[in-house]
C-alpha cells in the first residue's frame, strides 16, 4: 500500500523536487531533496505579495519517504533573511545537527548558503511536516512530510481508497517578519492573519474583488462515493487552534502526531498548531448534493486579538449524475457551514483531547515510564517585562512590554548555538546548566495572579539530565495576564500524556489518576487553559533539544527552554562529531 501516493503529485497545486536513489542503506533507500528558498509572488483575495517560499510554492513541497528510509534535503537560502528548516516530530535518533532550530543545534542559513540535512527515519510513520524555525519565517515556510510503512506493512486501520494531505494556514496582507518585529518594540499584542488557508487558500467565505466566488481561492477535495480516504491534516498556523469539521460527515480517529491511536468517531476535531491527525473518512454512497463545506475557526481563551473568522473549502463528489464544476463556486455561504464549537468552548476541548488513547497491542505496545528518575514542575504562561525610559508600551497592566516564560524565566536564544557550544564544551558565556527544576516562587497559578507579573528575562539557562532518565513534566498554565492554552513542542522526543486536568495540579491527588496502561504518545500537547498536563518520556537521545509553545508570538515573548540529555556509556549513545557544513554564526 502507498505506492500510488509515493508516484502520485501532491493533492495541493506543488512541485514535488522528489529523486529516488536506488541506493539501499540497510533500513532503507535513500530519499534526496532540494530546497530553494526565494521569493515567489503569491495571489489570493485579490492581492499579490511577494513571500519567502520552498521553490516557489505556498505551501512549500512534500518530502515522501518510509520508515527506515535515509532523507537527505540540500538547503539553498536565496534571500535576505536567515534560515533553518526544523523537520517537526523526526527524532534524529543519531543526528542532532539536522533537528533545525536556529541557535539551539545550529547557527541559521545565511543569504547564499547552504546546509545539508541528513537524518534516517527510525521507528517512525505517519503525517508529519517541516517548517521554518526561526523567527516568523513559519508563515510560509512549511510543508508535510509524510512517512509510510516499511514495504508489505499495512495501516492498523482499514486500507484506505486514496489519501489526501490538507494543511491549515494563514494568509497574511502584511509581512509577518514586520508584523512581529513591531509588536516586540512595542510591547503590545501583534496584528493578526487575514484569513485562514486550506493548503494556501482561504476560500470562499473571505470577500472577494471579483464578486464571485471562483476556484481560484478555494480548496477542492474531490471524493467518490462509498470509498473510505485517509485524510492527513495538519496545522501550520502561527498562533491558532483550530476546530474543523466536514458538513454531514463523520471521521474516525486514527492516527495523532505519527502515532497510531484507539480509532474513534467524531464530526468535530480540535487541531493545536504543531499537531498532526490523521482521520478516516467515508464518503456517502448515495450524496444527496454534489458539494459540502469543510470548514476551520479558531478556538482561543486568551486575552487581545485573535483572527476571528472561518475558512472553508469544498468536498465535492465526483459521480456520473453530478460532474465537478470547473468554472465557479456558486450558492456557497455561511449557512452551509458544518457546526462548529463556539470560539472558547473549553468543555469541547477536554472532552475531545481525552478521547486520545495508544493502540497499546504486541504491534505497537506502550512503553510508559511506570517509575520516574526525576520529576519536574514547569509553570507556562504570559507576564510583563517593563517599559523602556522615556518609551511608551502597549503591553497589559499599564505600559509594560507583554513577555512569556517557563517557570518564570523568559529565555533569550544565544549567539551561537547550544549544541555546538556544548558539543566542544565552549558554553561559557553561551548558556548555563541552572534553569530550575521547579517555579522559583509559588502562587496559587489559576487564581488571583501576584501583583509582580515582571518575569526572568535575558538568560540562557537549560536543564540537564543523564542518557536514559525516566523523566514526568507537569505543566502548568498560569493566570498571570490571563489563562490560555499552550501548544507545548518537545523537540527529539515523543512523550505519553500520562494526565491532565483543571486547576491547578495537586502532587497528593492527582498523579493517582494517571493513565500509566494505554496513554496517548505525542510531540505536541496542549496545556489546558487554567489547567495542566504531565507527560512522561525516557531521555534516551543524546543532544541539546527545545521545548517551546508552538504558538509563534509567545516563543517570540520568551515561552521556551531547552533540555541537554548528556551521553550515555556506548558510541551509538554519544553525540556525534557536526558535519562538515554545519552553518557558523
Amino acid at each position: 500500500m502507498g505506492a500510488s501516493f509515493l508516484s502520485s503529485p501532491s493533492t495541493f497545486v506543488a512541485t514535488i523536487l522528489f529523486v529516488l536513489v536506488n541506493v539501499w542503506h540497510c533500513h532503507g533507500i535513500a530519499r534526496h531533496y532540494k530546497f530553494d528558498i526565494k521569493k515567489q509572488d503569491v495571489t489570493h483575495l485579490c492581492k499579490t505579495k511577494s513571500m519567502i517560499t520552498v521553490n516557489g510554492k505556498f505551501p512549500g513541497p512534500p518530502v515522501v519517504a518510509r520508515e527506515g528510509d535515509q532523507v537527505v534535503v540540500e538547503v539553498v537560502n536565496h534571500v535576505k533573511n536567515n534560515a533553518s528548516i526544523h523537520w517537526h516530530g523526526i527524532r534524529q535518533l543519531g543526528s542532532p545537527w539536522s533537528d533545525g532550530p536556529s541557535y539551539i543545534t545550529q547557527c541559521p542559513i545565511q543569504t547564499g548558503q547552504s546546509y545539508v540535512y541528513n537524518f534516517t527515519i527510525k521507528g517512525q510513520r505517519g503525517t508529519l511536516w517541516w517548517h521554518a524555525h526561526i523567527s516568523w519565517l513559519r508563515a510560509t515556510l512549511y510543508g508535510p512530510l509524510i512517512i509510510l510503512p516499511k514495504k508489505n506493512d499495512c495501516y492498523p486501520f482499514p486500507k484506505p481508497h486514496e489519501e489526501k494531505t490538507i494543511m491549515f494556514g494563514e494568509w497574511w496582507y502584511n509581512d509577518t517578519e514586520a508584523v512581529i518585529s513591531q509588536a516586540l518594540q512595542s510591547g503590545g499584542g501583534p496584528n493578526v492573519s487575514d484569513a485562514y488557508t486550506f493548503n494556501g487558500f482561504p476560500g470562499p467565505l473571505y470577500n472577494s474583488c471579483t464578486g464571485a466566488r471562483g476556484l481560484a481561492d478555494t480548496y477542492r477535495l474531490k471524493v467518490q462515493p462509498g470509498k473510505t480516504y485517509l485524510l492527513r491534516l495538519i496545522n501550520a498556523a502561527l498562533n491558532d487552534d483550530l476546530f474543523f469539521s466536514i458538513a454531514n460527515h463523520t471521521m474516525t480517529v486514527v492516527e495523532a502526531d505519527a502515532l497510531y491511536v484507539k480509532p474513534f468517531e467524531t464530526d468535530i476535531l480540535l487541531i493545536t498548531p504543531g499537531q498532526t491527525t490523521n482521520v478516516l473518512l467515508k464518503t456517502k454512497p448515495n450524496p444527496t448534493q454534489a458539494k459540502y463545506l469543510m470548514a476551520v475557526s479558531p478556538y482561543f481563551t486568551g486575552s487581545g486579538t485573535f483572527d476571528n473568522t472561518t475558512a472553508a473549502a469544498i468536498l465535492e463528489y465526483d459521480t456520473p449524475q453530478n460532474p465537478t464544476s470547473t468554472d465557479t463556486i456558486t450558492g456557497v455561504t455561511a449557512k452551509d457551514l458544518p457546526r462548529l464549537p463556539s470560539v472558547n468552548d473549553t468543555s469541547f476541548v477536554a472532552n475531545f483531547s481525552n478521547k486520545f488513547r495508544s493502540l497499546n497491542n504486541a504491534q505497537f505496545p506502550v512503553d510508559v515510564p511506570q517509575k520516574v528518575d526525576k520529576q519536574f514542575f514547569f509553570t507556562v504562561g504570559l507576564g510583563t517585562n517593563p517599559c523602556p525610559k522615556n518609551q511608551k508600551c502597549q503591553g497589559p497592566n499599564n505600559n509594560t512590554k507583554f513577555a512569556a516564560t517557563v517557570n518564570n524565566i523568559s529565555m533569550a536564544l544565544p549567539s551561537k548555538a547550544i549544541l555546538q557550544s556544548y558539543f566542544f564544551g565552549q558554553n561559557d558565556g553561551i548558556f548555563s546548566a541552572s534553569f530550575p527544576q521547579f517555579p522559583i516562587n509559588e502562587f496559587n497559578y489559576t487564581g488571583t495572579p501576584p501583583n509582580n507579573t515582571n518575569v526572568v528575562n535575558g538568560t540562557t539557562q537549560v536543564m540537564v539530565i543523564p542518557y536514559n532518565t525516566s523523566v514526568e513534566v507537569v505543566m502548568q498554565d498560569t493566570s498571570v495576564v490571563s489563562a490560555e492554552s499552550h501548544p507545548l513542542h518537545l523537540h527529539g522526543y515523543n512523550f505519553y500524556v500520562v494526565g491532565q486536568g483543571y486547576g491547578n495540579f495537586n502532587p497528593n491527588k492527582d498523579p493517582a489518576k494517571y493513565n500509566l496502561v494505554d496513554p496517548v504518545e505525542r510531540n505536541t500537547v496542549a496545556v489546558p487553559s487554567g489547567g495542566w498536563v504531565a507527560i512522561r518520556f525516557r531521555a534516551d537521545n543524546p543532544g541539546v533539544w527545545f521545548m517551546h509553545c508552538h504558538f509563534e508570538v509567545h516563543i517570540s515573548w520568551g515561552l521556551r527552554m531547552a533540555w541537554v540529555v548528556l551521553d550515555g556509556k556506548l558510541p551509538n549513545q554519544k553525540v556525534p562529531p557536526p558535519p562538515a557544513d554545519l552553518p557558523k554564526c
